[in-house]
């Protein structure tokens, strides 16, 4: 039994005069939604674990609303060094990153936090390969979502011919362009001006960030179904991680995990679910489901985006069948499948 014990405290635990010896690091980590968003309070969280787990030589400090740079910025400054830990929606940068982009294919995913964990369960193999510039930590998305406009109520995916929309992501840029429509892209802390100036009529949003970014005061009519998700990553430079010792790494890589995944999405999940209770409060707003009928019209106008992913993903040397097989496999592992 004391040998056991000595062999787990090896492992994991940090004396003193162990920590004494480590070089103490404090991580800048950035992300570009405002302080009050749910995902500040997650960062801060993951911080606070992966500083208990290095025995406090991993300190960090967590900087929102772009204070560190550009939403879009966020892999490039992990990757050199601007900060340490950066939140990155992949789907800001068409084409850059194809094979995470199965995450944000309409009507595949169901639910937040099991999306979370089926994501990043199957994204692990892969971001190796595809985001070798830095080292990855893990994946999640926000809860199903759909689209919300200002002066004309959307029901069949005919409705945005002519439209200009701000998309949520690459593929659903590809989408609004595939059913006519004219992307604008932006930010998400820029949505609500570019629609309050006429520049976009809608955007493709969750509802707790739609009030959030105050959104809400300039969109009249929301779509309430599961049609959409984005994906996200957090990511780390590798130089930092490198400087650290072994037992540094190893606090680092358990905090990097499928369970926090799916703690990040659940925790933002709630927060979206709820923004649609608070839109239908206010005055004005119209909140409508869409019909069996209407959501088949939607999923198959959806069908080229698979195609279209296929053909980016083989352009990288994976097979898309076996990989869209394998995220399947995941999502109704974690109960999060689209049916």
């Amino acid at each position: 039994m004391r040998k056991t014990l000595l062999a787990l405290c090896l492992a994991a635990c940090v004396t003193p005069a162990m920590a004494q010896q480590e070089k103490t690091f404090n991580l800048k980590i950035s992300h570009w939604v405002p302080a009050s968003h749910p995902l500040q309070k997650s960062l801060e969280d993951w911080g606070a674990a992966v500083e208990k787990a290095s025995g406090g030589t991993i300190k960090s400090t967590v900087f929102p609303a772009q204070q560190l740079g550009k939403a879009f910025d966020h892999y490039d400054m992990a990757r050199d060094g601007i900060a340490d830990v950066t939140y990155v929606n992949p789907g800001y940068q068409p084409g850059r990153f194809p094979i995470i982009g199965a995450g944000e294919l309409p009507f595949l995913i169901s639910d937040a936090k099991g999306g979370s964990e089926g994501l990043d369960a199957w994204y692990r193999k892969y971001a190796a390969k595809e985001m070798k510039d830095v080292k990855y930590c893990l994946a999640f998305i926000h809860t199903p979502s759909a689209l919300h406009t200002r002066t004309k109520k959307v029901m069949v995916p005919d409705d945005i011919k002519g439209m200009k929309i701000r998309p949520a992501d690459a593929t659903i840029a590809n989408f609004v362009t595939q059913l006519g429509g004219t992307n604008v892209q932006s930010s998400a802390p820029e949505v609500r001006d570019i629609i309050e100036r006429g520049v976009a009529d809608g955007v493709f949003f969750p509802a707790g960030s739609l009030v959030l970014f105050g959104v809400d005061k300039v969109t009249k009519y929301h779509i309430d179904a599961p049609m959409y998700v984005t994906t996200f990553v957090i990511v780390m430079n590798k130089d930092k991680y490198n400087e650290m010792s072994d037992r540094q790494k190893k606090a680092i890589d358990d905090n990097c995990s499928t369970e926090w995944a799916g703690k990040i999405g659940a925790h933002w999940g709630e927060f979206e679910d709820a923004g649609v209770a608070k839109i239908k409060a206010e005055p004005g707003q119209e909140v409508y489901k869409l019909t069996p009928e209407q959501t088949a019209l939607w999923k198959k106008a959806a069908d080229p985006l698979f195609k279209t992913w296929e053909d980016n993903v083989k352009k990288t040397g994976v097979d898309p069948d076996a990989a869209m097989t394998e995220l399947k496999a995941d999502l109704t592992k974690y109960n999060a499948l689209a049916q």
